[in-house]
């Protein structure tokens, strides 16, 4: 009988080949310790962010002039040293790695002068940070299951519901090269969002691309959306349903309300 993988082995069975977008959520809930982060090129050291990490081969952000990025064009296809820590489960200290890489490109980022991209190849990736790089994987898998049970039933925002969920009452919406306007929420759920905005708002056609910022104790999420109606009741006020792409944020602060109401259904009883 086949034995399944553990360990390390478990996660580079499931997620080798997958890459992790470093948002700032993404390299919060790893814990990236941002002063120790750099590459070592012979006796240089870049400072740098990671813009995608992976498994063998990751892409970093440095701030470099062009001059500085054509100077390391010579190092291209080299040995240098990574150095990272990571500490996604908030000990007192974060795991300091070092590993040895290949540094397979250099590039300039598009449409950002003055900011580089480095490609590396990992030689060698510690089993621990395999772990890490997995369990956070793993979690958003959970969440991305979530996104579906908790975009079946939308909540109405009473202040007592916003108190259990942490709202703090403030959300905006805006589209493309147009200024933020507040809007006050009628329902959420993890895949829609009902809204209400002031007298003279626009009523967007259904298929805008719209943009929200919703303001929690945990988290500011942000989130994409795309009309699906908007209409301008009877008293002047616009009111809009949109539909809402996948936000990791905005799940966790759903999964954590449910949670709570499952807790104490007197809760759930008094929405």
């Amino acid at each position: 009988m086949a034995t399944m993988p553990t360990g390390s082995a478990q996660y580079l069975a499931r997620f080798s080949e997958q890459s992790i977008a470093c948002s700032q959520y993404a390299l919060s809930k790893l814990g990236l310790d941002r002063s120790h982060c750099f590459l070592k090129i012979e006796e240089y050291v870049i400072l740098c962010v990671p813009f995608q990490l992976g498994f063998k081969r990751s892409v970093f952000l440095a701030s470099l002039s062009k001059q500085e990025l054509t100077f390391f064009q010579r190092y291209v296809n080299g040995i240098v040293g990574l150095s990272i820590a990571l500490n996604p489960d908030s000990r007192p200290e974060p795991v300091k790695f070092f590993v040895r890489c290949s540094l397979t490109t250099i590039g300039q980022m598009k449409g950002r002068e003055n900011v580089g991209l480095f490609v590396v190849d990992y030689k060698a990736t510690p089993d621990e940070m395999v772990v890490m790089l997995g369990g956070f994987l793993e979690t958003q898998d959970r969440i991305k299951t979530q996104f579906e049970d908790y975009g079946k039933r939308a909540i109405k925002i009473t202040p007592e519901v916003a108190k259990i969920m942490g709202y703090n009452m403030y959300a905006t919406v805006m589209e493309p090269n147009q200024e933020a306007r507040r809007i006050q929420i009628f329902s959420i759920s993890s895949k829609t969002v009902e809204h209400l905005e002031a007298a003279k708002a626009p009523a967007r056609p259904p298929g805008t691309a719209v943009a929200y910022q919703f303001f929690f104790k945990k988290f500011r999420v942000s989130a994409a959306g795309t009309v699906v109606e908007s209409a301008v009741l009877p008293q002047g006020i616009v009111r809009t349903m949109a539909s809402l792409d996948f936000s990791p944020e905005l799940v966790e602060i759903l999964d954590d309300y449910w949670y709570a109401c499952r807790a104490n259904p007197s809760m759930a009883l008094k929405r």
